[in-house]
């Protein structure tokens, strides 16, 4: 062992050789930094019995270690440091490197005639910061892997340096590398790092390890022009940023993050010199679409998650990529008409509550108008302004906040025809192809009203002759006899009504009405629950009177009326009796009665929209006033010729005498009357 040179001082004995392990002695002698004569002493030598170094080794933890948790490193004047010298010999043998690893270090020693040496190796120690190495001007390689440093300081001064490796430490921002321009590796992993940040800089690095940190979003990558190498295992990184900036970057590890979507790395696929990538471990790793979304999207790449990718993989992920683009573009149609469609129908829904409100609000104000008299004590009853202005303008604010959007919806799914407010109606006028109407069961009304309805149901016949199902929601159904009116389908298997706009439904009859009403058209399910035959006979006891008394009691020519052309022949048939005539099958017999008889009583229950009646009244009105005004023109005719008579009748006698003394005065001188005669019928010719 050679003796320390020029190191004396107070303290403790110098103590015995620590071996690393290398197979080198390291000799410790302690000293305050203040007064150098007496710092810790690294003797280096290679030969020394293993039971000495062993109990030489326990000394170095007893004494160093042991005083290590009361040392400040903020005062530089309290703080001790080993030093460490080689000797000539092993100087020789490394005189550029300098392993010191696994010696259970808690700060770094001071380095004494070592400028020269450019790597330095402190793996696996307890250093909890970087010191004592500034002067080492000339490091190019400095590894503190698997220490327990929380600062990246200390290395200001190392403009040498090309690879930091600080794996493994405590660290949880990076900082202080600003006068490192030249560095080429920078191993960060395995710490606290929450964000990158503070390397736009080195513009000469061309791997960076960020792995087993706590990165949730890559960033600030811009001016890493030489990157070529980036890894970030382990993460918690959902989202990448700035890749497609780094010009250099060939192999990038993303694998065991949080990236579920490929949007989240769209960037990546802007990077023409990214030829390895990892995203193994990622949630977008388990769909079936990874592999060949990715390579559709990266066709520069070589391997992905450390595979090899041929060129045959490259084809079937091409395929399958534009077929799974094809399907997110159906699938973003479907979205976007989903959203019209609901849109659409919230629109349709606030307009049909609006035309109910006013509906209500007119007949509120008619009804109020009915009951207020016009004059009150004889003087004008005073109006309100609000009452005097017109409903349009009442209601005018609730129009305007309604978007632009369709007031009708048209949806044909599967064999269901949905028709959502009164404009749907009008597509029973289009030029619906064969097969489309055939494959139609199910028509479905919603937001219109029911006297609407009823004037196309010809119409729906004719236009979709397979529809046995109707459907009806908000549709203002609120009497019984509405009911009658779908008798005009001549074939319904199914019946909806919704409770949905429709009172009608709170009846407690109105399902038995509808059976016996509809029952010959072959009903078997209303609002989907079967009819049974205990129901059918239940409908007849209760209506089948009122029918009965409806048929019989009304006269043929005021029944006629309600009937259209057909049943018109159907009911002088039956009239006639000729429904009994031997040439008339049986079977035929049997539909006569049962379309004429049974209908026939049924049809006495029919129904008559407010349209329709209205129009009824007018027509009632109109031939009530032209007889008015005929029966008084021929009275005053007659009264007129009556008065003539007898103003003649009292004239008569004088106008006579008259007449005979004209004629007795004329002929009285024969020549003279002759020639006036003459001359009469001569002006007459010309």
């Amino acid at each position: 062992m050679v003796p320390s040179k020029g190191r004396t001082g107070r303290g403790p004995r110098a103590a015995p050789a620590a071996v690393n392990n290398c197979g080198l002695q390291l000799v410790i002698q302690t000293s305050s930094i203040p007064e150098k004569t007496k710092p810790f002493e690294f003797r280096i030598n290679k030969e020394q019995s293993s039971f000495h170094n062993r109990l030489l080794q326990h000394d170095l933890e007893k004494n160093y270690s042991g005083r290590q948790d009361n040392t400040n490193f903020g005062s530089s004047s309290s703080i001790t440091f080993p030093v460490l010298q080689r000797t000539a010999e092993e100087k020789i043998l490394n005189s550029d490197r300098l392993t010191l690893e696994r010696q259970k270090l808690t700060v770094c020693p001071i380095i004494d005639g070592e400028d020269h040496l450019r790597l330095l190796n402190f793996q696996h120690n307890f250093i909890t910061r970087i010191q004592n190495i500034s002067n080492l001007h000339h490091l190019v390689f400095l590894d503190l892997y698997d220490n327990q440093i929380e600062e990246i300081s200390g290395v200001s001064t190392l403009r040498s340096l090309r690879v930091l490796l600080l794996g493994k430490n405590r660290i949880k921002k990076i900082s202080n590398l600003e006068n490192l321009k030249n560095l080429d590796v920078l191993d960060l992993h395995g710490n606290q790092i929450a964000k990158i940040e503070n390397i736009g800089h080195l513009s000469e690095l061309r791997v960076l390890n960020l792995a087993r940190n706590l990165l949730t979003v890559v960033e600030n990558l811009n001016g890493l022009n030489s990157l070529t190498e980036l890894n970030l295992r382990h993460n918690q990184v959902s989202a990448i940023k700035d890749v497609d900036t780094l010009p250099c970057l060939q192999r990038l590890f993303l694998s065991f993050n949080n990236i579920s979507s490929f949007e989240d790395i769209l960037c990546l696929a802007d990077s023409s010199s990214l030829s390895d990538i990892t995203l193994d471990g990622n949630p977008i790793a388990q769909e079936t679409w990874y592999k060949h979304t990715v390579l559709h999207h990266m066709m520069q790449l070589r391997q992905l998650d450390m595979k090899r990718i041929t060129e045959e993989e490259r084809r079937m992920a091409s395929i399958a990529a534009r077929k799974e683009e094809e399907r997110k573009r159906e699938s973003h149609k479907q979205t976007l008409l989903k959203e019209k469609k609901r849109l659409t129908i919230g629109n349709i829904a606030r307009q049909w509550e609006i035309q109910q409100n006013r509906i209500a609000l007119e007949a509120s104000l008619n009804k109020d108008k009915e009951n207020e008299p016009c004059q009150i004590n004889g003087s004008a009853a005073y109006v309100f302004p609000e009452e005097s202005r017109s409903l349009d303008t009442i209601l005018s604010s609730a129009v305007q906040g309604l978007s632009v959007l369709e007031s009708h919806l048209v949806e044909v799914e599967g064999d269901t025809l949905g028709l959502y407010g009164a404009g749907a109606l009008e597509c029973l006028d289009r030029n619906w192809s064969v097969q489309t109407a055939a494959i139609i069961a199910t028509v479905s009304f919603m937001f219109i009203e029911f006297d609407e309805i009823v004037q196309v149901l010809v119409k729906l016949k004719t236009k979709f002759p397979n529809c046995v199902h109707l459907k009806f929601k908000e549709t203002n159904l609120v009497a019984l006899q509405q009911f009658s009116a779908l008798a005009e389908m001549h074939r319904m298997e199914q019946l909806t009504v919704d409770p949905q706009g429709n009172p009608v439904v709170n009846f407690a009859l109105w399902k038995y009405y509808v059976l016996f009403r509809l029952n010959h058209f072959n009903l078997q399910k209303i609002n989907g629950v079967k009819i049974t035959e205990n129901d059918i006979v239940k409908a007849e006891r209760l209506f089948g009177i009122l029918a009965y008394v409806a048929s019989s009691e009304l006269p043929h020519y005021r029944m006629l009326s309600l009937f259209g052309e057909s049943r018109k022949k159907q009911f002088h048939y039956l009239l006639e009796g000729k429904g009994k005539k031997s040439g008339v099958g049986s079977e035929e017999s049997s539909d006569n009665r049962r379309s004429g008889g049974e209908s026939t009583a049924r049809a006495m229950l029919n129904y008559m929209t407010k349209d329709f009646h209205t129009e009824k009244l007018e027509e009632i009105k109109e031939r009530k006033t032209f007889c008015q005004t005929y029966v008084e023109n021929l009275v005053k005719e007659a009264a007129d010729i009556n008065m003539k008579n007898e103003s003649l009748q009292k004239l008569w006698p004088q106008m006579f005498i008259e007449l005979v003394r004209d004629a007795v005065i004329e002929i009285r001188n024969k020549n003279s009357y002759m020639k006036l005669c003459l001359q009469r019928i001569t002006d007459q010719k010309q």
